[in-house]
């Protein structure tokens, strides 16, 4: 629909995307079509005149799916589906479609058919016989498609118990990240608009071979590798879910234990794809994303890739004066990843303490726990005792406090 609030260019780049979103699904984009309105209409969304129309040019057409750009009602979907006489989506059923898809793991299953659910409860009606010669298809994937024909509360039943298991996976979630920060090893999340390219430099950094893609998203499960900085700092870095405008609210809270990867980083690393037109339309769309998960105000490094790409260099320069600390690179040739490392490392570099230290040889445990918590820059023995020159952070400092010479400093 062509709301008067929306300008011509929005509302066709959004229709771009959702063909994407459809050739993605695996369908066949016939056609598409749009009602300049005030305001939604209540009943049908859009106007019956242009439904009918519509319909009618459907029919000719043999189309067995219409795709709505925005949120349908339940009523909304109801009437349609009498009027064109065939499925009707809306784009949270589109995505959700190629969620179901993309799932491999039993944690993204589950979250991908808790939002379905959450989708469909609302919907759960009489009036469902009339799709019964429907099987299968886009909207209708996923573990969440065995409980289209059951009551109101089996659903619910159901959305309790994924619910119940979902949150075992937080708890886990939250006890891995208990363990890095034992290890002391910070935690940097790649988020970004799908297709950004954020598999493929997960994969160019850590030498991992994550699936990746040049279709919307390629991947769905989250992924974190481990990345040794030039300054021998270890670090770990998470592939995330991409983001979309309009990303479904369903999906956000479906997807909590997985954003929770992004909630409790120590740095979001925002790879934005320079080479696509609306650039600076998806950063924004992130952004708001992050707002709604509360991330919005963690630090954020902007990487902008694909700029092999680049026709020509205007938008690049523009953006990087937005972004003073932002790092230009392409994720497919290696270009510009130096420059991302070692931004990294400054970004990532916590305030430790800088202590001397004289260790009898036989605590080498004491030795070996240094190593383990700290990043030892200096080691030499000598007399019995080995000169350690160490990084650690703070809380550490009462272990070592008896092999401590000198006075401790913030480096």
């Amino acid at each position: 629909m062509e709301l008067k609030s929306r300008s011509k260019r929005e509302v066709n780049e959004s229709l771009e995307e959702l063909a994407e979103l459809a050739a993605t699904a695996g369908a066949e984009i016939i056609g598409e079509g749009t009602q300049k309105l005030e305001a939604p209409i209540a009943g049908t969304f859009i106007g019956t005149g242009k439904a009918e129309e519509f319909a009618q040019h459907c029919q000719r057409e043999g189309v067995d799916t219409v795709i709505f750009d925005d949120d349908l009602s339940p009523a909304q979907s109801r009437n349609l589906e009498k009027v064109f006489e065939c499925k009707i989506l809306d784009r949270t059923a589109l995505i959700l479609d190629i969620f179901a898809q993309r799932a491999r793991t039993r944690e993204g299953r589950l979250q991908v058919e808790l939002a379905q659910l959450q989708h469909l409860l609302p919907r759960l009606t009489r009036y469902w016989s009339h799709l019964s010669r429907q099987k299968g298809g886009i909207g209708m994937r996923g573990d969440g498609e065995t409980q289209l024909e059951t009551d109101r509360r089996r659903v619910q039943e159901r959305i309790e118990k994924i619910t119940v298991e979902l949150e075992t996976v937080r708890r886990q979630r939250s006890t891995q990240r208990h363990g890095r920060q034992r290890n002391i090893w910070p935690l940097a999340s790649i988020v970004g608009y799908t297709n950004a390219g954020k598999s493929t430099l997960l994969n160019k950094l850590t030498g991992s071979s994550v699936f990746a893609q040049d279709i919307l998203f390629a991947t769905l499960d989250p992924t974190t590798r481990r990345l040794r900085l030039p300054s021998n700092q270890n670090v770990l870095l998470s592939d995330t879910v991409g983001f979309i405008r309009k990303l479904p609210h369903s999906l956000v809270e479906a997807f909590k234990a997985t954003l929770e990867e992004v909630v409790k980083a120590d740095l979001l690393v925002h790879v934005a794809d320079i080479s696509h037109p609306q650039v600076e339309e998806q950063i924004l769309a992130v952004d708001s994303v992050l707002a709604e998960i509360g991330a919005h105000e963690k630090p954020i490094l902007m990487v902008f890739n694909k700029i092999d790409r680049l026709e020509s260099k205007e938008v690049l320069h523009r953006n990087l004066e937005r972004f003073p600390h932002a790092v230009a690179i392409s994720a497919t040739t290696g270009v510009g990843l130096p420059a991302l490392l070692a931004e990294l490392g400054t970004s990532l570099r916590p305030i430790r303490e800088f202590i001397e230290l004289a260790v009898p040889h036989e605590e080498s445990a004491v030795i070996a726990r240094l190593h383990n918590v700290g990043e030892v820059i200096e080691c030499a023995y000598e007399d019995g005792y080995a000169r350690l020159k160490a990084r650690i952070p703070p809380h550490h400092l009462p272990e070592f406090a008896l092999f401590i010479v000198g006075e401790s400093q913030k480096a």
